[in-house]
């Protein structure tokens, strides 16, 4: 009775959705556990062998939740959404919804061959209208609600038009725009409804403003900073600029206080927290105001090191700093305007990594000291961002090295306010300096100076204590087609809200997928894309009057939009009028077990616990932080094959000039032989190059001066055309499409034909080549073998190398495990009673995987398996008492095997439902101890004994022990050493 996995997996993955035996209830007597995946983005190349580990994992553990009498919430859904299945609509025409049903189907056909215990009857996707309707609704209460100071939690926007209209907003501390005037009830009810709708929009928890956005020209859209790499977008590798737009955004530094305190009752990784920690950067120190000489205006400056203001010698705002275009004076607004087109060219993680670039611009504008009254050179330099702090700095280059190098670099005096401190060389960053040369904070060390510098700023009303985030406002709008369109209709200018009743808004149809010929985003090419308040629908845009038929909203809104409070949707995905029940909410509550990546720190990570805490503020969720526990998987990473082109051009130099010689782009060398390549090799006729044939002189004669370096080129090539001894199948090569300017190249292979490619660990990636195709490896050795390989390369949370050589081992473990329920080729096991060594076997592994999993410490779960099954082979064991929970301790690992043998002893329900083993520690009490017998610290046998056993008791029975007797030869021994449970050592 062989060990047919391909028959078992697909049978008991058909059982598993036949009956959903894995589905959950929101009404049950046992006690909750909800595991959780980051849900994927179904992109076209499906899943490769890195993408399931931490699915794996979180289903071992929800598996084991199961039989530990949990009712447990285990869902799957997707990511619908996105700027991949946008871009090939655009290159193919296809509806990205047409592609995002195929890249789903390939992602559910894959999961489910890997026998993951989801309740499919939860799945969501973030591109479904009746999923998309909840976030378009959850976006109108965001734009209902501003952030109250005083309550410190989100209330109705209703309740500060109360206030506005009774007393103005002299009284209201509220999160609100930094330009927000004061205003009384009188000046509110002279208002114009135009008018009001603008100014709320400085208090809204989503609101409209011109921000400073990643724009990527060639995809036409706004891009969130995770989506750059060095300075050009991820997807396509298109330049990316500064642009002002105007947009949507959520207000999330209003809740940046709480997200960062939320952070400390989190069991989740530390490295995690301290990014989040970091991207919110709370700081303390104080506003302080400018004015400009020659002009109303003021610039604001946020500085934790308000005491150094007498060593202010310039001021340096962002290039994209709003007053810049106003203070600069005639002679350098050329200049400054060309050093602006050059900043808009790099992106913000750009500008902030280079601390060793350089570059600045004099606006040729002053401001005035606040205490001295002089003159402070205005400059523009790209280390000050415009979205941090007010995007200006008060530069102190006594007391800040990047201050210090831009006044060396611009020749720009460094006063010097620290007592007995060289700054001839660098500047003192040192807190504990003390100052000089600052009137009255002569002599204070800067904890005290700082305070006296707010108490006498504040005194001037020239500034005040603050506390600053770093966090920005988040920019919510994206110009693309395949995103949820805004619930948002705009009236002379300003947006209004579609009522709940009639969501959600669709997304229209539309010919191309690109921005129209003015620059609109793609939803400016539908027809019909108007709102009709009478009618409250949809209609063409032809019907737009200004009085009853309105424009609607032509971004949509961006991916983490809907990955924002998806966990909260799982509890209740069929309600058709909430995001979920208040009795489905009640009753999970929250994420017990969240896994996921680390990338997602300070994107999906941080805004969702935002909108949680807005849901929570509203009294909507239970909770205001949705994942008690968190854990981020490690990456698998490929290893990736190279073989080396040579370099297609060389230059001979002479005192006489330089001859390039090129036509080597189709030779191809063989790994070994790259070390003993030379110009000597190829030359003369070896080179297929005609230029070099006719110039066999001239070059002999360069030759004897220099010889060329010979060079190369590393490419990827297809990991699947490699074989287990590294050699290149050179006609795959040749026939593969994706490297067709190959076809006809040159391989110079080793003496005996073979060609060695080079390899190398990298992140597993298709741009690679070198990932591996999770349907190759259950086809050829079953999913139960490559969940257990995958938790075998190590710990969940480290990176590790794939290596499909190593899988073989734990295949053939499996069926070693098969095989102990297998007597003459028929499946057998006796009722017998189990033997002590059997006993013991079986609870050391309850004890060590049931450790493991509480550790997540899979990787040596299986050794523990492996061990346990060599035994108990070891034993001959086929004991029902052993063999039938070893099956349900295996299950978790490799439940498809599981499954079979359970129902092979005679089980009808699903091993998923049976009670994980017990640990009975008395079966791992010894009650004898093999003794080492030495004579002179040399072991000559060995004895077992009771371990209740005396000292004087072990001594006469070892004495009296016939080995003992013969090593004595009838000598008295001069001393007995008995340790007991130890050793006894007998000198003699």
């Amino acid at each position: 009775m062989k060990y047919h996995f391909n028959k078992i997996e697909a049978k008991w993955q058909k059982k598993w959705a036949e009956n959903q035996t894995f589905k959950a209830q929101n009404n049950s007597d046992k006690p909750k556990f909800y595991v959780l995946d980051m849900f994927p983005y179904p992109s076209g190349a499906g899943l490769h062998v890195g993408h399931p580990l931490g699915y794996i994992a979180s289903d071992i553990y929800a598996r084991y939740k199961r039989h530990k009498g949990f009712n447990v919430l285990h869902p799957m859904g997707y990511d619908s959404f996105g700027l991949p299945a946008e871009q090939y609509a655009i290159q193919t025409g296809q509806h990205p919804a047409k592609t995002t049903e195929a890249n789903i189907k390939t992602y559910r056909r894959q999961m489910d061959q890997i026998g993951f215990s989801f309740d499919w009857s939860r799945e969501i996707r973030t591109s479904n209208p009746d999923y998309y309707k909840h976030t378009q609704w959850i976006f109108s209460q965001l734009y209902d609600s501003y952030y109250c100071n005083k309550t410190d939690k989100a209330r109705p926007i209703a309740t500060l038009i109360s206030e506005l209209e009774q007393n103005g907003n002299t009284a209201i501390h509220a999160a609100c725009d930094e330009d927000t005037p004061s205003i009384t009830a009188a000046d509110w009810k002279n208002f114009t409804a135009v008018e009001k709708q603008a100014f709320l929009l400085k208090y809204r928890l989503t609101f409209l403003s011109d921000t400073e956005v990643n724009w990527c020209p060639a995809l036409g859209t706004v891009l969130a900073n995770d989506e750059i790499v060095n300075g050009v977008s991820e997807r396509g590798g298109h330049p990316v600029i500064r642009k002002k737009m105007k947009q949507w955004s959520m207000r999330i530094t209003a809740y940046a206080q709480r997200l960062l305190d939320g952070l400390e009752k989190l069991d989740w990784p530390q490295p995690l927290k301290d990014a989040q920690t970091n991207w919110i950067g709370r700081s303390e120190g104080a506003m302080v105001h400018f004015k400009i000489k020659g002009f109303e205006d003021e610039i604001k400056v946020f500085t934790t090191r308000p005491d150094t203001i007498f060593g202010v010698s310039f001021m340096t705002l962002a290039p994209e700093h709003e007053l810049v275009s106003k203070i600069t004076t005639n002679p350098y607004k050329e200049a400054v305007d060309t050093y602006i087109k050059a900043t808009a060219k790099r992106s913000e993680r750009d500008r902030m990594a280079d601390v060793k670039t350089i570059t600045g611009q004099f606006t040729g504008a002053y401001v005035i000291h606040p205490f001295t009254g002089e003159d402070i050179p205005v400059w523009i330099g790209d280390y000050v961002l415009a979205g941090y702090g007010t995007g200006a700095v008060m530069a102190v280059p006594c007391g800040d090295q990047r201050d210090y190098d831009f006044a060396k670099h611009f020749d720009i005096p460094i006063p010097n306010i620290f007592k007995d401190v060289d700054i001839s060389e660098h500047a003192c960053e040192d807190k504990s300096a003390v100052m000089a040369n600052s009137d009255f904070l002569d002599g204070l060390p800067a904890k005290k100076a700082i305070k006296r510098m707010i108490y006498e700023m504040e005194q001037k009303g020239i500034g005040k204590g603050k506390i600053n985030y770093r966090l920005r406002d988040a920019v919510f709008s994206r110009q693309r087609y395949w995103g949820e369109p805004f619930p948002v209709y705009y009236k002379q200018g300003m947006p209004y809200i579609i009522d709940k009743e009639y969501l959600p808004l669709l997304l229209p149809e539309v010919e191309k997928y690109l921005p129209t010929e003015d620059g609109k985003p793609p939803l400016g090419n539908a027809s019909n894309w108007a709102w009709d308040t009478t009618k409250n629908q949809v209609v063409s845009n032809d019907q737009i009057d200004d009085k009853t038929v309105f424009p609607l909203e032509l971004n949509t809104m961006p991916g983490w939009a809907g990955s924002s409070w998806y966990f909260n949707r799982y509890m209740d995905p069929h309600n058709p009028d909430d995001f979920a029940s208040q009795e489905a909410l009640a009753y999970w509550q929250d994420i017990d077990l969240y896994i996921g990546g680390s990338e997602h720190a300070t994107g999906h990570l941080l805004y969702s616990r935002f909108w949680q805490k807005f849901l929570f503020d509203k009294g909507l969720v239970p909770v205001d932080e949705y994942a008690k526990k968190l854990i981020n998987q490690g990456m698998i990473l490929g290893t990736s094959a190279f073989i080396y082109r040579l370099k297609n051009s060389f230059k001979f130099k002479d005192n006489t000039g330089i001859i390039n010689i090129s036509g080597f782009e189709n030779i191809f060398v063989s790994k070994a032989l790259i070390k003993n390549v030379d110009f000597d090799y190829w030359y003369p006729d070896k080179y297929p190059d005609k230029y070099i044939k006719n110039h066999i002189d001239d070059i002999l004669q360069y030759e004897q001066i220099r010889k060329p370096k010979i060079s190369f080129i590393p490419i990827h090539v297809n990991v699947n055309m490699v074989n287990a001894s590294n050699e290149l199948d050179i006609e795959a090569f040749r026939k593969d499409p994706i490297h067709s300017e190959y076809k006809e190249a040159e391989f110079i292979t080793e003496p005996d034909g073979t060609f060695v490619v080079a390899r190398e660990v990298e992140k597993m990636s298709k741009s690679k080549y070198n990932v591996v195709n999770p349907d190759d490896i259950c086809h050829n050795y079953g999913a139960d073998t490559l969940r257990m390989y995958e938790m075998f390369l190590g710990p969940l949370e480290q990176a590790k190398p794939w290596n499909t050589a190593g899988i073989t081992g734990v295949h053939n473990f499996l069926k070693k495990l098969w095989k102990l329920y297998i007597t003459d080729d028929q499946f057998y096991v006796s009722d017998e009673a189990p033997t002590k060594e059997e006993l013991k076997t079986l609870h050391k592994t309850i004890k060590k995987v049931e450790e493991d999993i509480a550790h997540f410490s899979f990787n040596t779960s299986v050794s523990t398996f492996m061990i346990a099954v060599n035994e108990l082979t070891a034993y001959q064991c086929n004991k029902r008492a052993i063999l039938e929970p070893l099956a349900v301790l295996i299950e978790p690992y490799a439940p498809h095997i599981a499954e079979e043998l359970w129902e092979n002893l005679g089980h009808q329900e699903s091993i998923s439902n049976a009670a994980f083993p017990e640990f009975e520690a008395k079966y791992l009490v010894e009650s004898s101890k093999v003794y080492p017998i030495s004579f002179n610290g040399k072991m000559r046998f060995t004895m077992e004994l009771p371990l209740d056993l005396s000292k004087e008791a072990i001594e006469k029975a070892v004495l009296s022990h016939e080995k003992t007797q013969k090593q004595l030869a009838g000598r008295t021994p001069k001393k007995v050493i008995v340790v007991p449970g130890k050793i006894v050592n007998i000198v003699g």
